[in-house]
């Protein structure tokens, strides 16, 4: 062509020459020459248009004009397209040749070729950025055309790579916008407006002057999605346009836009602000923007694409902090005019995840005028249920104000109408809003923190409002708020919480209760309560009064009602006592003013109100209790109150409940003090005479007035000179109880009670005790005790004189304390100790130790703990006053001191108290002795448990309560002794209490105490202490526990030294009690540290550096001690390991090498308990330690792991196996270089690897093969060509381990598979496939990838061997298919092995019995022929082939080996078609089904087209096919034989040059006996004849008759089958060779044989409708009538007419035998149709008669078919009931009538049959048939001479 820029280089005169001549030459150009014409005219005249002179361009204009008309109706003309392009791109271009090159450049794509079209598009998009605006958007079109039409369906390589290669570019950023604009762009109806999500502009520039059809937008979009997948590009640029294409109203465009999204986009970043700003543009369009051109505008995108952004926006951050886009994107979807219900629900999920993420500075902006809307659109919705929808964005408002709640509470705080809102809205809103207002209700909380005080005035109306709501909810959240927004001291807000105690609701009631006390657990330290500031009972008191005045009345009697609820009383009474003891302790000695005695009164008030009959027994024990509680502190004031109140208090004494009774009484005691001796003395006399009137009171009567006579007696006894204490009288805390203020000095005096009055109260006691029961008698001893506690009993006055108390009780005490009521004699045990307090009586004194002592064998923990409290009573200095014991809640010292759970420096009591009158000190000292001698010298070394139990119990006691005693002091070394020597105890009580008494001591103790406590626990727990003190053993001495060594031989125990010693001489082994002995003293060592544990977890917290010698001994003993089998042990050993190390990590990193070295050694203990806790303590210590911490451990780790695993024991089996894996992944992570140095995996590899193939694997131990195989395998993953070495180890190793590691229970199934259905083939797939899925195979996978060259060389001759001898399935297919691999890996490197293995291989798939065994060895065989030498494939290929002559084994082996050589070598394969593809033909035809299935198979793969293959090798499969047939074989005839009529089938004609070899080879198999499937043969010959009849008329025309002769004869044999198949023969015989003589030779022989057949029964036999059921009734040489019939039929076809005619008689005479009922409907239907054939015949006859007369022959055959066959054919419709009889029959006779109709000048009848053609018209249901009916009925009546009416 010429140059463009050839044309300014002339002048404008010579252009316009040429552009003349050239428009001539084109006016002059025929249109088939156009085209190549263009390719030159064209640019040139368009590049002429940069010349000035208007002649050019307009001689230009004139020829382009010219152009347009003679293209425009032909698009079949090119245009010059890449010149054109050329010109455009050109940077000195024209504007005006620009714009002419675009126009006719998009006009030239229409023109050209699509291949042409898919390469140039990606060049004009790779300059889009370059050209004009106008431009950009044609040359966008263009492309978006040619993307529609070329890559909807997908995009080739060539022209992908072209696309990815404007990746990045500006070109990719315009092109990218075009292809979102398109995917967004919808056709929109008439005047519909501008598509969503697009402007004018951009919809205009999407579709160009014409508007889209929708197919083809529809190839476009599809197109753009596959190319901009094909252009790779960041998933940010591209999710826009795949979020469009999802949202696309065609339904292809959404999948393979959802598609795209998952593959390409998914990991796309949401928090991208480019890619938000992009989608909010996409949501809300150009909304809101200001100075927007109108076309420019762009609308929002549709309701589909905006649902799916609002997903989007709830996963992105950035989106919550777009502002305004944010607030636009969330009113839209509220208040939008094109929302829907579904977008105002996600709108508001937005806002949710808007105040949950946005920036503070950004939710400032949105958060008011959010809200705004949040609430209007709240009061838009009814409150009640609504659709799905509505209620889900309900939902996400209430969530959405509760977040802006927390994140903004300065929206909220200066009002409560939001809290009112929410509030009602619980009450008003449906239930299932409800849990979601509760939860924006509670956050709403946090808003009103700090608010001004006003508003929680206001707050606090609202929630007490509300906090007794109906609703549960509304419940709830008040309490909440009460219990979050204000503090302890705020009272309302505690009242509230009162109120919900009392909630139904268990959750509402939990919540107040933590409201009013925060620390409510009672194993906190009160150091953490300290913070808590309570409010003064004042407050709480006038709040409570305020809401309940009623409080202040005051009744002399019980009232019936209460005030409040008793739960709400409980926590009340609870709090103000919080409140009172918060107010002590702060106040020091409280003032005596006005506001403390009010707030007392109020509290007593409060107290006795709920004493109420109402009130539950719990609440009154509270409140009862809360009055002894205020009056121990405040004595004065109650006992002044109730001192009017005497009879109030007297009607407590009979309640019911035990507690409310027992502080009745102490409230009486304390009242007594404020009344003179006189009123004392009355009241203690109305007490004594009602319990010992003759009128008996009930027990709770009796049990109130006994306990209320010993306080009150007991406070008189206290105003006494003699007993007035002069102890400390100020304030004395115990424990947590109250502190007592001192009795004013006014109320003390020497005044007492009368001398009688004692004497008769003591004697009513004592009466009661000798005549009641236990309880009450102990009641009584308690209340002697409180008298005791103040003044020594007086001795009792009878008639016979003076006796002390004791002396008089001793011998009913001794019954009572023997008694089996625990709690009875708990408290006389305590009373005796009280009693004795200020006894100094030795005498009694005696007497009671002598009672408490015969406890000593008890083995109720609490009888010996209240005997240890009684015996500290009696030692002295105990740490309690009288006024503690009397006057407050006190119990016991044993309930009050938890000693067993509390810290020793806590419970360790520093009081001594002096208050005991030390008179007669020498009688004291003598108690001391005889409890001392009796601890020491009788109970703690008793041979008796229970009696060493007690005696720790004691003793404990003693050191705990009277530790600071001077005796204790200088007794400590022997208490230390005594308590060392109890740590081995098998009893736990005496174990722990032994231990908890080492802490006491060590607390007691000086320096060198201590110092030596602390030597004597290392050396206990190192097993290095001393011996201990030797126990004495007798018959009943207790050696073990029961069940701890068993049972004797009878059955009985054996745990006593008596039962031990009897089982040693049953055995006649009196030795065997030495064993026993150790075995016990082991028992007991274990014991020892056991105890020492719990006293040294106390004791090392004040060691201090004292122990650090000792670590080293310590540290790896602790270790393995915490993982000690008795769970005991291992809390005994965390115990002491916390108290005695802080940092763990630091400490084991330290003692590392100690305490690995300690557990390898004691891993092969002799102890079994040893061995398991080793094995777990190395299992932890070992996790995430390096090499060089491990390194020169870890051959013995796994030695140790290995013994452990095969223990005899299974605990220590167990904690082997976590020592395994522990070392197993400790090993995988040294040995992988990407987690350990390169140097240090070596190193470990090199330990661990030989020694896991060496002795792991080896193993005969199946769970150490187990676990050196695993791992084995993870070594093999990281170690890469580390393992060459041992490659041909490992592999064999791997290939037997899928035997042998495989579920045995597999190998059973096979076993028994048949018996229950399973077929064995799809059992061994399973197997294989899941030996396949296993770790063993994935490391052969790994072996494989690094096999070399070199390791061939051990590898194959270890294969080789494992092909011989490898047993199971898994293993064989793994050493076939390893084969496999292993030849794809290394290629032709193999070749020097091919001929050793295919000697080994081949004869495994001949002899394999398992096919998929057989399948995979005939795959590693084929891989092994691709790389065998010529000579070694050809023999291997022959003899494969050879192996279908062979059993059903050989053939199975032959079809699966040459699958396997066509699939895998089927280059080698391709020169020995000749051998394979006849035999694989003909053994298609095998007997056996899943033979033949396989070579079909075979066949199909390995043939493009049956025919030719067929020609092609046909001289080879007619050899084959020839020596089947010859073979001596029954199944190789047959199989011969099939394949012949298969040659037939298919070739036809085309067989005709083979015919006779295989016509005489089968003619030879006709003659001589019968044998199975010899029909066979028989078929063969009839497709034979039915081919090439015409060869073999031509080459011998007796053939035919030969084979007539033959196949006749083979007719008249009797079996069944055989006959049946000779008579198909004998039909294809007649029809192909069609020899009209036929008729005459087999006619004769076919009537004979009709003749001599009979129907089933004579007469009429009942109507069969199963032929095959017929059939099988009869004899195997039954005639089958219908293959007669047939043969009938066919030689009617090729008869002579006049032959027929002859035999006519005949004809009928079979018909009709045929059609009687006797015969099945088989028989009729072939019946029918050789009548059929003869009315076809004779149709011939009539025709060439019309013009001249018939034969008589003939008319009489016609006129005998309507008159005899006809109505038999009628009778057969009516008798049998099968629609296809009805139509064949039906056919037939309309035939017959239609013949009999053309019968000339005939006189016509209807056959006597027109009205049973009638009635059967009429009752027919085939359609077919009844159409077929009523043509015949219609012929019939059309030929009677006197017609019936017509048939309506």
């Amino acid at each position: 062509m010429a140059e463009p820029s050839s044309a300014p280089a002339k002048s404008d005169a010579e252009i316009e020459e040429i552009l003349d001549r050239m428009l001539t030459r084109l006016a002059l150009c025929e249109d088939p020459k156009l085209g190549a014409l263009l390719t030159k005219l064209l640019p040139y005249s368009i590049a002429s248009l940069s010349s000035q002179s208007l002649a050019v361009r307009k001689k230009v204009i004139e020829i382009l004009g010219h152009v347009n008309k003679r293209v425009k109706h032909q698009p079949e003309i090119v245009l010059p397209l890449s010149e054109l392009w050329q010109m455009y791109i050109e940077d000195n271009a024209a504007p005006m040749v620009k714009n002419f090159c675009v126009i006719y450049i998009e006009m030239a794509f229409d023109r050209i070729h699509l291949k042409e079209k898919e390469n140039m598009a990606p060049v004009l998009v790779a300059w889009i950025s370059k050209a004009r605006s106008q431009h950009q958007e044609i040359i966008l079109r263009i492309a978006a055309k040619v993307i529609g039409e070329c890559h909807s369906k997908g995009i080739d390589d060539e022209v992908a790579a072209k696309y990815r290669s404007i990746s990045g570019s500006q070109d990719s950023v315009i092109f990218l916008e075009f292809c979102l604009h398109t995917i967004l762009y919808q056709p929109t109806a008439q005047g519909g407006g501008c598509p969503a999500g697009l402007s004018i502009a951009q919809s205009n520039r999407v579709t160009g002057k014409h508007p889209l059809k929708s197919d083809d937008l529809l190839m476009r979009k599809l197109g753009i999605l596959n190319v901009v997948e094909n252009m790779e590009l960041a998933s940010e640029l591209v999710y826009p346009l795949y979020l469009a294409a999802c949202a696309d109203c065609q339904e292809s465009v959404v999948k393979r836009g959802e598609e795209l999204l998952k593959k390409k986009a998914s990991g796309a970043n949401l928090d991208d602000a480019n890619l938000i700003n992009r989608l909010f543009l996409l949501f809300n369009g150009t909304a809101g923007t200001e100075n927007i051109d109108p076309e420019s505008k762009v609308n929002p995108g549709n309701s589909g694409l905006r649902g799916r952004l609002m997903s989007i926006f709830c996963r992105s951050i950035t989106a919550a902090n777009s502002f305004p886009s944010t607030l636009q994107c969330i009113f839209g979807c509220i208040y939008g005019s094109s929302t829907t219900s579904r977008l105002k629900q996600m709108g508001m999920e937005f806002t949710v995840w808007v105040f949950k993420h946005a920036r503070i500075d950004q939710l400032k902006l949105m958060g008011p005028v959010i809200l705004n809307g949040i609430l209007k659109s709240l009061d838009g919705y009814p409150t009640s249920d609504s659709d799905a929808i509505a209620r889900e964005t309900k939902t996400f408002a209430f969530q959405a104000i509760g977040l802006l709640a927390q994140r903004m509470p300065q929206l909220f705080r200066d009002k409560i109408d939001m809290a009112i809102r929410l509030f009602s809205a619980l009450k008003s809103e449906a239930q299932f809003l409800r849990p979601v207002i509760q939860e924006a209700t509670i956050s709403l909380a946090f808003a009103y923190k700090g608010a001004p005080k006003t508003v929680l005035k206001d707050l606090e109306v609202l929630l007490l409002t509300n906090s007794q709501a109906e609703e549960s909810e509304v419940r709830f959240c008040a309490v909440r708020w009460a219990t979050s927004l204000f503090d302890l001291q705020h009272c309302p807000s505690r009242f509230i919480c009162m109120l919900g105690a009392a909630d139904p609701k268990l959750d509402i009631r939990e919540m107040a209760l933590e409201g009013l006390f925060p620390v409510n657990d009672p194993g906190q330290t009160m150091s953490k309560s300290v913070d808590l500031k309570y409010p003064r009972m004042v407050d709480i008191l006038d709040c409570i009064l305020k809401q309940q005045p009623k409080l202040l009345n005051s009744a002399e009697i019980r009232e019936e009602k209460l005030l409040f609820p008793s739960q709400m009383y409980l926590p009340m009474i609870r709090f103000l006592l919080k409140c009172f003891e918060v107010d002590v302790e702060q106040s020091g000695s409280m003032e005596r003013t006005s506001e403390y005695r009010s707030s007392i009164e109020n509290m007593c008030l409060l107290l006795e109100h709920a004493m109420a009959f109402e009130g539950s027994a719990e609440l009154h024990a509270s409140a009862s209790k809360a009055l002894i509680t205020i009056g121990s502190c405040a004595r004065e004031m109650v006992a002044s109150r109730y001192s009017t109140k005497i009879s109030w208090v007297k009607q407590l004494l009979g309640h019911l409940d035990w507690d409310t009774r027992e502080s009745a009484a102490r409230l009486l005691g304390i009242v007594s003090n404020a009344l003179p001796v006189s009123e004392s003395s009355a009241l203690i006399s109305e007490l004594v005479s009602s319990i010992s009137g003759m009128h008996k009171l009930r027990f709770e009567a009796q049990h109130g007035a006994l306990c209320a006579i010993g306080y009150v007696t007991a406070d008189c006894m206290s105003r006494t000179p003699a007993a007035t204490s002069t102890g400390p009288s100020d304030w004395y805390s115990w424990g947590s109880m109250a502190l007592l203020s001192s009795v004013p000095e006014g109320k003390k005096g020497p005044q007492r009670i009368p001398e009688t009055l004692l004497q008769r109260t003591l004697k009513g006691l004592i009466d009661i005790f000798n005549s009641e029961t236990s309880t009450l008698a102990s009641i009584v001893m308690q209340s002697l005790g409180h008298i005791g506690l103040q003044s020594p009993l007086p001795l009792l006055v009878q008639d016979s004189g003076s006796v002390s108390v004791l002396t008089f009780l001793q011998e009913k005490l001794k019954k009572l304390l023997s008694d089996n009521d625990p709690k009875a004699v708990q408290k006389i045990v305590i009373s005796l100790g009280h009693i004795c307090f200020k006894e100094t009586s030795l005498s009694h004194l005696n007497i009671a130790l002598d009672l408490i002592f015969s406890l000593s064998r008890s083995k109720v923990e609490d009888t010996l703990f209240a005997a240890g409290e009684a015996l500290s009573f009696l030692w002295g200095s105990v740490p309690v006053t009288t006024d503690i014991i009397l006057k407050t809640n006190y119990t016991s010292l044993s309930t009050t001191s938890n000693f067993l759970t509390a810290d020793v420096s806590s419970s360790l009591p520093s009081f001594s108290s002096n208050e005991e009158t030390e008179a007669n000190d020498n009688c004291h000292v003598m108690v001391r002795d005889a409890i001392t001698r009796k601890l020491f010298d009788v109970l703690l070394y008793s041979s008796r448990k229970e009696e060493r139990c007690a005696g720790t119990v004691w003793l404990l006691s003693l050191t705990m309560y009277c530790g600071h005693h001077p005796t204790i002091q200088k007794m400590l070394p022997e208490i230390q002794e005594a308590f060392s020597h109890l740590l081995g105890e098998q009893n736990e009580l005496t174990q722990e209490l032994a231990s908890q008494g080492m802490s006491i001591v060590y607390e007691l103790g000086d320096a060198s105490m201590k110092s030596s406590l602390v030597n004597a626990l290392v050396g206990t727990l190192t097993g290095s202490g001393k011996r201990k003190r030797a126990i004495k053993l007798v018959e009943a001495s207790e050696v073990f526990q029961d069940g701890a060594i068993g049972e004797s031989l009878s059955g009985g125990k054996l745990n006593t030294y008596k039962e031990l010693c009897g089982l040693a001489n049953e055995m006649g082994q009196p030795d065997l009690i030495y064993k026993f002995m150790d075995l016990a003293n082991y028992q007991a060592s274990l014991n020892s540290k056991r105890g020492a544990a719990f006293g040294f977890s106390k004791i090392a917290k004040q060691a201090g550096d004292a122990l650090q010698p000792h670590l080293r001994l310590l540290v790896p003993r602790l270790i393995r001690y915490q993982y000690d089998p008795d769970k005991n042990v291992q809390d005994a050993m965390a115990h002491i390991w916390k108290s005695l190390v802080a940092d763990s990590k630091k400490t084991i990193d330290e003692y590392l090498d100690l305490i690995i070295g300690d557990l390898l050694t004691q891993c092969g203990s002799r102890l079994w308990r040893s061995r398991e806790a080793s094995c777990l303590a190395l299992a932890d210590i070992i996790q995430g330690r390096k090499f060089d911490q491990v390194g020169k451990y870890l051959k013995e780790i796994w030695i140790a792991a290995f013994r452990a695993i095969d223990d005899i024991k299974e605990t220590v089996r167990n904690s082997g196996d976590k020592l395994c894996r522990a070392i197993a992944s400790l090993t995988t992570r040294l040995c992988d270089v990407s987690l350990t140095g390169k140097s240090d995996a070596k190193q470990a590899m090199d330990i661990v690897l030989p020694f896991l193939l060496a002795e792991g694997i080896m193993s005969k131990v199946d769970n150490i093969r187990k676990a050196s195989i695993a791992m084995v395998m993870k070594l093999a993953k990281g170690a890469g060509i580390a393992i060459r070495p041992h490659l041909s180890d490992l592999v064999c190793c791997m290939l037997e381990s899928l035997s042998s590691l495989e579920d045995q229970g597999l190998n059973y199934v096979e076993l028994h598979a048949a018996n229950v259905g399973i077929k064995t083939e799809k059992l061994e797939s399973l197997r294989i496939s899941i030996a396949k899925s296993s770790p063993m195979w994935e490391t052969l996978d790994i072996c494989i990838a690094v096999v070399d060259t070199q390791a061939l060389d051990m590898l194959v001759p270890r294969l080789a061997q494992l092909v011989r001898s490898g047993v199971g399935l898994n293993t064989r297919v793994g050493v076939a298919s390893f084969i496999s691999l292993l030849i794809q890996k290394v290629g032709t490197d193999i070749k020097p092995y091919t001929s050793m293995l295919l000697k080994l291989v081949f004869p495994v798939v001949k002899e394999e019995k398992s096919g998929s065994v057989k399948r995979y060895f005939a795959s590693a065989c084929a891989v092994v022929l691709k790389y065998a030498d010529p000579a070694q494939a050809q023999k291997l290929i022959e003899e494969s082939a050879a192996l279908h002559a062979g059993d059903r084994n050989a053939q199975i082996s032959c079809a699966i080996l040459l699958k396997a050589y066509c699939s895998v070598a089927a280059d080698i394969m391709s020169g020995y078609h000749a051998t394979i593809v006849p035999v694989v033909f003909v053994s298609r035809f095998d007997d056996d089904k899943h033979v033949s299935s396989i070579f079909e198979e075979l066949w199909e793969e390995n043939t493009s087209g049956e025919q030719v293959t067929l020609q092609l090798y046909l001289q080879e499969i007619v050899s084959l096919i020839c020596e089947g047939m010859t073979s001596s074989s029954w199944a190789s005839k047959r199989k011969s034989a099939l394949a012949i009529s298969k040659l037939c089938e298919i070739l036809g004609e085309n067989l005709s040059s083979c015919h006779p070899i295989l016509l005489k080879s089968l003619m030879k198999e006709i003659p001589g006996r019968l044998w199975e499937g010899k029909e066979a043969i028989l078929y063969a010959i009839g497709d034979l004849c039915k081919s090439c009849h015409k060869a073999m008329s031509a080459e011998d025309p007796t053939t035919s008759n030969t084979i007539l002769t033959a196949v006749s004869s083979a007719c008249m044999k009797k079996v069944k089958k055989y006959r049946e198949a000779a008579f198909s023969c004998l039909e294809q015989v007649i029809n192909a060779f069609g020899n009209p003589e036929f008729f005459n030779i087999i006619f004769p022989l076919l009537l004979g044989m009709c003749n001599t057949a009979t129907p089933i029964k004579s007469g009429i036999a009942p109507f069969r409708t199963d032929a095959k059921a017929e059939s099988d009734e009869g004899e195997d040489n039954s005639v089958p009538h219908d293959k007669i019939l047939s043969c009938i039929t066919s030689c009617i076809r090729v008869a002579r007419v006049n032959n027929i005619l002859e035999e006519k008689e005949n004809l009928i005479h079979v018909l009709l035998i045929t059609l009687s009922p006797g015969f099945p409907w088989i028989v009729k239907v072939s019946a029918f149709s050789s009548i059929k054939e003869l009315c076809s015949r004779l149709h011939e006859i009539v025709d060439e008669s019309l013009d001249t007369s018939l034969d008589v022959g003939a008319t009489s055959l016609i006129y005998e078919l309507f008159h005899s066959v006809s109505p038999k054919v009628v009778e057969c419709i009516s008798t049998v009931k099968i629609a296809q009889v009805h139509i064949t029959a039906s056919e037939c006779l309309l035939e017959t009538i239609k013949l009999f109709k053309n019968l000339p000048s005939a006189q016509k009848t209807d056959g006597g049959f027109r009205d049973e053609l009638l009635h059967l018209y009429e009752i027919e249901k085939n359609e077919q048939a009844k159409s077929l009916l009523k043509a015949c009925i219609d012929g019939v009546e059309k030929e009677t001479l006197n017609s019936e009416p017509e048939l309506k």
